[in-house]
């Protein structure tokens, strides 16, 4: 009786490219190295920091140096948009004017720009 011989077959039903018997495959179905898998994620990384995080610090960083350069008498928008006069500076907040004889207290965090005078507008 004659040997019937079958092609090999993968597991996912298709035939093998291998030649019959299933070891000349080479490198076909091999994962990549550690190298491979590491530079995506390393340039990932970088994208994500020279494109978020750098300049995120910079913006905080401003901030910082801007609050610390008020002093009494500078003006000074809040984040939501009231002007006002600086009349006293404490550790975490400062006292503003808003109005003539009208003072409120708030954090040094809500102040979000120091207001530049134009000539001729002067500093009370």
């Amino acid at each position: 009786m004659a040997e019937q011989t079958t092609p090999a077959v993968s597991p996912c039903g298709a035939p093998s490219r291998g030649g019959g018997n299933g070891g000349g495959g080479g490198a076909q179905g091999e994962a990549p190295g550690l190298g491979g898998m590491l530079f995506p994620i390393a340039v990932f990384i970088l994208v994500f920091y020279f494109l978020i995080l750098r300049p995120q610090n910079k913006r905080k960083k401003q901030q910082e140096t801007m609050l610390g350069g008020i002093t009494r008498g500078d003006q000074v928008i809040t984040v939501s948009g009231v002007f006002g006069t600086v009349r006293e500076v404490r550790d975490d907040t400062f006292m503003l004017e808003i109005a003539e004889g009208v003072k409120i207290r708030v954090l040094k965090s809500a102040v979000q720009t120091k207001r530049t005078l134009t000539p001729g507008q002067e500093k009370d």
